[in-house]
């Protein structure tokens, strides 16, 4: 039978191993109201340079499937000129380079004002797939600006778009700016290509803070509007914290988003031009 002092000894040397292993979520730092809206920012910041993106490459798809890829360049440069009068198009081969502002006349598509430089390269086109090549310079819309490149892939099968993407981008109002990569496929909503797309996928970035990566699960975003009317994000912070963030339609200028944290929840009203409050 042990002695009273082993047992002693033998609890003492127990005790320092529960506290060790206890709950570690319960002593994790909250979430504070500056984290949250600070990831609500870049979040709604990565939505919009999202939603700039995919208009323009919308925009380059307007061609005649199973054509060579030549002649699907010389139709798309037929119907970006007449969409979009205000655009220089020149053509080279199966690549055109579109300067958007270098001529009077319209120079809106998808309710976003372009202004910059396209170059599309129609690389494949057939009736299985087609690929094209995109890259931005000095591409925006008054609230984002970009460059960087794009590579979107249509399966006709699955009626989806996938989009591959390296990129930086600056928030022209707050000069917020972030550098980084992303993969999504894009499908459309209910209302169709003119109601807007449903993205799944990931994108990464490093800001003025550090790096974010997003993953994006089912949402749903219209053309303009600075975040999602539905679906989830989970957000990794470079302040070491994991978020989530869901969304609701409240009106057709208002979208609900609420950011769940460690131990704490915030929810924001975010309206259509960007401006984010809290909601009481």
């Amino acid at each position: 039978m042990p002695s009273k002092s082993s047992k002693t000894l033998t609890a003492v040397l127990v005790l320092p191993a529960l506290v060790l292993t206890g709950c570690p979520r319960d002593r994790e730092e909250a979430l504070t109201l500056g984290e949250a809206t600070a990831a609500l920012e870049q979040a709604s910041d990565a939505g919009q340079a999202e939603g700039l993106t995919a208009a323009s490459v919308d925009l380059s798809t307007s061609f005649t499937i199973g054509q060579a890829v030549n002649d699907g360049a010389l139709e798309l440069r037929t119907f970006i000129g007449s969409q979009l009068p205000c655009a220089d198009i020149s053509l080279e081969d199966a690549t055109l380079t579109v300067v958007y502002g270098a001529k009077p006349g319209n120079c809106r598509y998808r309710a976003h004002a372009f202004e910059g430089t396209h170059v599309i390269a129609i690389e494949r086109n057939d009736d299985a797939e087609v690929h094209v090549h995109h890259e931005w310079i000095g591409f925006t819309n008054g609230v984002v600006s970009l460059d960087g490149t794009a590579d979107a892939t249509w399966s006709f099968t699955e009626a989806t778009r996938r989009v591959k993407h390296t990129s930086q981008w600056r928030h022209v109002q707050s000069g917020r700016v972030g550098q980084g990569s992303g993969d999504r496929v894009q499908s459309l909503l209910a209302g169709g290509l003119a109601e807007g797309i449903q993205v799944d996928g990931e994108r990464t970035w490093e800001g003025e803070r550090g790096r974010w990566d997003l993953g994006i699960d089912g949402v749903q975003m219209r053309w303009t509007e600075p975040v999602p009317q539905a679906g989830r994000y989970t957000l990794s912070a470079p302040f070491d914290k994991s978020l989530a963030m869901s969304f609701r339609r409240v009106d057709d200028d208002t979208i609900s988003v609420t950011v769940s944290g460690p131990r704490r929840d915030f929810s924001f009203d975010v309206s259509k031009l960007g401006v984010i409050a809290e909601r009481e």
